[in-house]
């Protein structure tokens, strides 16, 4: 009953830690993910966890049972047989003082080792995501190599704890033992003198080892429970994180929270949080008017991104002001804020499930007709119907098992489905084939219509016919116009532009 009991309790407090742990982890701002990598994370919610969870099930049923053998037997004996009892007693700030010295070096080396089981979970996560770069440059022998190293300095730690445990408990015995030999030894002058009964030293034999017993288990068993303070000071680092996000169950859109698509950038200014001294984007202003499509143009580092980043409130702006609809996009609630965007990346994530998960991501609420709706106007349906398990063809981790166009029009359809007053396009036809840009280009025309869209882009011919075009260079805006009107500004940046991509005649 007693194991049966802690199991329960242990499993489901478990269970809560682990909720608690991803709740928190997926409501904590994206500068917390950039400062750690993925497999770091993993190994708190898994290993982390499952060590609390074998000191909770097991350990700590047995330390409850322990710690009441070890009270029931003191109080036998003190009120038994005081003088002994006192003696006995005297014994324990030693024990204490023990505890207290050896705790803090097992905490802290167990701290270390699950730094360092993380790591080894780092290396894992990294080869497992980069198999193919790993193959391709013939690396395996490295990687097991870096993977063996930080494994065998996780087994190191863990060889130093235990030396510090087993010191631990040599101490304790040595402690209980010397005590009770020379407890005996004071109870049988007590004896001799006449002052004790003899079946009184038995029972304070039998008692005494009762409780030495207990106090030699309960070292150990603290030992234990100490290393998975390590754990559990590791878990409260994330716990003690500051949210982003309460994380509630999302309603769809009132008429009144979906935004017209006006957005304007006053003054903007922007450092990242880990390089606060190099400026980003130095006083960028736009004005961008519902249902227009704009194109952020610009060399790499030209601060594009970040606009995009900061739209989304991945990042908190300082100086300047960033407004919707006529409102300063820090006023809204954050959840309702960004159900009003859409993202199309140049890199599509897809989840590992089926392409009809993968589309309905895009609205959890949508039909079947919907999303055949959906798939049909990002020209996806026509490919998906070809497969023999159609909707329900699994991408692959990543979705390695679609081609790139076809990623990229899944994750249109998903864009499509979500019905987003603001689309923000992040060259999404920049990595395609011409043939796949062609049918991909065709999908996002038809997505952008009539809707506030902000494009990113390299390739020049995918925003010819955008309403307004600007120019950013090293983090300012430099030049703002149409096609027609930028490209016939001789030696300006976006002519220099079109001259290499379209050997421009001025």
């Amino acid at each position: 009953l007693r194991v049966n009991l802690f199991a329960i309790v242990s499993e489901k407090s478990v269970a809560n830690l682990r909720s608690d742990l991803y709740k928190k982890l997926i409501s904590l701002e994206i500068p917390f993910f950039e400062e750690r990598r993925v497999g770091e994370l993993t190994s708190r919610i898994s290993n982390d966890v499952t060590q609390i969870q074998g000191v909770m099930s097991i350990t700590l049923a047995e330390f409850v049972r322990q710690v009441i053998t070890l009270v029931g037997g003191i109080a036998i004996i003190v009120f038994t047989m005081p003088r002994l009892a006192l003696t006995m007693l005297l014994t324990f700030p030693l024990v204490v003082i023990a505890a207290m010295f050896f705790g803090r070096f097992i905490r802290k080396l167990m701290r270390e080792r699950q730094d360092m089981i993380a790591q080894t979970n780092v290396v894992v996560e990294e080869t497992m995501q980069s198999v193919q770069t790993v193959k391709a440059f013939t690396n395996e022998w490295f990687e097991l190599n870096r993977y063996m190293k930080q494994l065998k300095e996780a087994v190191d730690i863990s060889l130093k704890a235990a030396r510090y445990r087993g010191a631990f408990s040599s101490f304790i015995i040595l402690v209980m033992f010397g005590a009770l030999f020379f407890i005996m030894y004071e109870a049988a002058m007590l004896v001799q003198a006449g002052d004790m009964a003899k079946n009184g030293l038995v029972d304070f034999v039998i008692y005494t080892g009762i409780i030495g017993a207990s106090i030699v288990s309960l070292g150990n068993f603290y030992t234990t429970i100490v290393s998975a303070v390590g754990a559990a000071e590791r878990i409260l680092d994330i716990l003690d994180q500051d949210v982003e996000i309460e994380l509630t169950p999302l309603e769809p859109l009132s008429p009144e929270e979906r935004f017209t698509g006006h957005i304007s950038f006053r003054d903007l200014k922007f450092s990242y949080p880990s390089r606060p001294d190099i400026e980003v984007l130095k006083d960028i202003n736009m004005d961008i008017q519902p249902g227009q499509r704009v194109a952020l143009v610009g060399a790499s580092g030209a601060g594009k991104s970040t606009m995009i980043q900061l739209l989304l409130q991945f990042y908190k702006h300082e100086t300047g002001n960033i407004l919707i609809d006529g409102k300063d996009i820090r006023d809204y609630s954050i959840l309702k804020y960004r159900q009003n965007f859409a993202v199309v990346p140049q890199e599509v994530m897809l989840f590992g499930g089926t392409i009809r998960e993968n589309i309905l991501y895009g609205n959890p609420n949508a039909t079947e007709d919907d999303i055949k709706e959906a798939a049909q106007k990002a020209h996806a349906l026509e490919f998906i119907e070809k497969f023999p398990e159609g909707m329900e063809t699994i991408v692959g981790e990543r979705g390695v098992k679609l081609s790139g166009g076809q990623r990229q029009r899944i994750a249109i359809a998903r864009a499509i489905l979500n019905d987003p007053a603001v689309l923000l396009l992040d060259e999404a036809t920049s990595a395609l084939d011409a043939e796949s840009e062609k049918v991909v280009q065709e999908a996002l025309e038809g997505l952008m219509e009539n809707r506030t869209s902000i494009i990113i882009a390299h390739r020049l011919a995918t925003i010819k016919n955008v309403d307004k075009i600007y120019v950013l260079d090293h983090g300012e805006e430099v030049e703002e116009g149409n096609h027609e009107e930028l490209s016939a500004i001789e030696g300006g940046a976006y002519n220099s532009l079109a001259k290499l991509q379209f050997d421009l005649v001025s």
